[in-house]
Parts: structure tokens; sequence; C-alpha cells
């Protein structure tokens, strides 16, 4: 008889776990592309991944907030703060 997963599934994202996991395997790999990184220096590798990173990270934590059902204030402010961190990526770029 299969094994119902419908439970072990709803508990990791009504909690936020699903997301926490998500979040520390970014972390991970912002760390790994900090420190083994080819181009500039770590300063400029870290600002420039935290321009690119730092959208996603945000729209994650306000996910994370409304799953738990945090505050709105919480998925608004994560919200608003994707945005200038996006923009301000665009125009690194220069796109």
């Amino acid at each position: 008889m299969p094994y119902n997963f419908l439970p072990i599934l709803t508990h990791l994202f009504t909690s936020g776990l699903a997301i926490d996991v998500a979040l520390v395997v970014i972390a991970l790999e912002f760390l790994a592309l900090c420190l083994f990184g080819r181009s500039g220096t770590l300063a400029t590798r870290a600002f420039t991944l935290v321009l690119a990173l730092g959208p996603g990270v945000c729209l994650m934590l306000a996910l994370r907030a409304a799953l738990t059902q945090s505050s709105l204030v919480w998925v608004a402010l994560f919200l608003a703060l994707s945005l200038p961190l996006h923009i301000t990526d665009l125009a690194r770029r220069k796109i």
C-alpha cells in the first residue's frame, strides 16, 4: 500500500520549512559562488550576487510569510523590497 505523503507536504509548506530549506540552498550557493568565483574581488562578487539573488530571496520570504499566516505587513515588506533590488540589478546589467 503506497504511503500518503500529503500530510508531510502539508506540514512542510504550512510551517514554512520547505521555504527554509530552499533558502539554505540559496545561501550555500551564494557562499560557494563568492568563494570560488573567478571574476572580480570577493566584495564585487558578493554585491553582484546579492543583486542577482536578492529579489528571489525576498519573494521567497514573502511566500513564507503568507504560508505561515504572518502579518500582511511582512508579505508587503518583502514584496516591496524585491522591486528595488530587481531594478538595481537590471540597471547594473544595463538591460
